[in-house]
């Protein structure tokens, strides 16, 4: 628990720095900024890394629990890429959530 807890947190802490960094050179919106596998160039490219990110942490934990089905694999693993790809889920519905609600909150101002 206190493991996944921390693995979580430093995640978050990394890619809060990784965006910082590059709020910090530029501030338009094609500005290029550090991701986790390369370069990425504006909010749309960073979305998709990040949708990439949460579509391949579902597919490890899949195979993960299919060989624990088959007897094979580590326990300890299993469990682990589990509650990862449940994370993950939680932070894509919450980050949904937010997004809608931004969406509905612009639509209902004036001009």
């Amino acid at each position: 628990m206190i493991t996944e807890s921390s693995s979580a947190n430093f995640l978050a802490a990394a890619a809060y720095a990784r965006t910082q960094a590059g709020a910090a050179t530029s501030h338009d919106s094609d500005a290029t900024f550090a991701g986790g596998g390369g370069s990425v160039q504006g909010f749309g490219a960073a979305l998709e890394n990040a949708v990439e990110d949460f579509v391949s942490s579902g597919k490890t934990a899949e195979k993960k629990a299919a060989s624990g089905l088959r007897g094979q694999g580590n326990l300890t693993d299993i469990v682990t890429s589990v509650s990862e790809a449940q994370m993950v889920l939680q932070t894509a519905s919450a980050v949904r959530d937010r997004v809608i609600q931004s969406y509905q909150e612009i639509m209902r101002m004036t001009i």
